[in-house]
């Protein structure tokens, strides 16, 4: 079993920053892969950015260039830097993970909130 645990977040003006982190413990998948997803109110979830065991990056074109995804292997450690918010990155903010092999994420954590005011 794995758990993925959300901290940071909370309320930043438009253009502000704001980071997220996200903490795995629990028999860990070798090579996972690891991402961030989102939920804003009435939306579907969406996929905001993943990181692979190596290192390789994928940005959802919403969030390239403002959006900075890493992580700490040792520490099972993974972060979300994220600049120049807007309101339309309000939402909650989901860690997920699944091996490099697997079709879809199937460890997910509770998701923290980020809320930008404008």
């Amino acid at each position: 079993q794995v758990l993925l645990v959300e901290s940071g977040g909370g309320l930043v003006q438009a253009g502000g920053s704001l980071s997220v982190s996200c903490a795995a413990s629990g028999r860990t998948p070798i090579g996972y892969v690891m991402a961030w997803f989102r939920q804003a109110p009435g939306k579907e979830r969406e996929f905001v950015a993943a990181i692979s065991w190596s290192g390789d990056i994928t940005y959802a074109d919403s969030v390239k260039g403002r959006f900075t995804i890493s992580r700490d292997n040792a520490k099972k450690m993974m972060y979300l830097q994220m600049n120049n918010l807007k309101p339309e990155d309000t939402a909650v903010y989901y860690c997920a993970a699944k091996t490099n092999t697997a079709l879809i994420y199937n460890y997910w954590g509770q998701g923290t909130q980020v809320t930008v005011s404008t």
